[in-house]
């Protein structure tokens, strides 16, 4: 058995920088980790990777020989993992064996981070994502999503109801233990009262209608309608929180750590 994270969230959000802050955290309490990059799209790397895409397709090459975009050649690759899955059980069995740092026994590794690109539809409505997911789990790898948003979109009222609603979407498309992160949360202080409501407000996702009057006020009447049944709906599901983060800060990091680790188990 074999537990780990699926780190998803749209461009921005943080997900490389929470993968080094991961794989720097785990370090410092002794926990071996195994570090995968799926995104294909992917410059440099913050963090020391184990497994790379990059090594069975290269996005460029999907370009040129398709004829995609940028967006639609990242959907591309993800298709050609699924495809090759077992090249990725492969890739992840390999890196799980490792040598020990001074005896030189192979020690085995039992858990797994991995870094999504961040195009939302791979996680919303494109469906490779999520078989893949699935097909490692009927290996016996207990995996959590861990969805990334940048909390200073928060401060907009509708851009917090769009958020919510991305998370909401991915939850069910992906069927799995899910943690939504508000990232960057040590920023929300410079933004003074431009927070109309408590934190507790916006991580709980609760009584919602107590922006009805805001949302009103920078919309037409006819969207008024609209605005209730798209907060009614959320409240109906009843599915979506927010842990908090703020990676360079060791209490926040370990907070969520153990949200984590609760979720899958373990």
């Amino acid at each position: 058995m074999g537990f780990g994270q699926v780190v998803i969230g749209p461009p921005g959000s943080g997900k490389s920088t929470y993968c080094f802050g991961v794989q720097q955290f785990f370090k410092a309490i002794s926990r071996q980790v195994v570090m995968i990059n799926l995104d294909p799209a992917v410059q440099d790397l913050s963090y020391e990777v184990d497994v790379d895409i990059r090594e069975l397709v290269e996005l460029e090459e999907v370009m040129q020989h398709n004829r995609l975009g940028p967006n639609g050649s990242v959907l591309f690759c993800l298709e050609y993992l699924e495809e090759n899955f077992d090249w990725l059980v492969e890739k992840i069995q390999s890196a799980c064996f490792r040598s020990g740092a001074e005896d030189g026994t192979r020690i085995e590794v039992d858990y797994i981070v991995m870094d999504l690109p961040g195009q939302v539809e791979l996680s919303t409505d494109h469906q490779s994502l999520q078989k893949v997911l699935h097909r490692l789990e009927k290996l016996d790898w207990r995996l959590g999503v861990v969805q990334l948003t940048d909390s200073t979109h928060i401060i907009d009222p509708a851009k917090y109801i769009a958020i919510v609603l991305l998370n909401l979407k991915a939850m069910l498309n992906l069927g799995m233990p899910h943690i939504n992160v508000l990232t960057k949360i040590d920023l929300l202080k410079n933004l003074g009262d431009q927070l109309k409501l408590n934190l507790d407000f916006y991580t709980e996702v609760q009584d919602l209608s107590y922006l009805l009057p805001i949302l009103d006020d920078h919309t037409t009447p006819k969207f008024g309608k609209l605005n209730r049944v798209i907060i009614e709906m959320i409240e109906d599901f009843n599915l979506v929180g927010f842990e908090t983060l703020c990676v360079e800060d060791k209490a926040s990091m370990t907070k969520l750590i153990l949200a984590i680790d609760r979720a899958i188990g373990y």
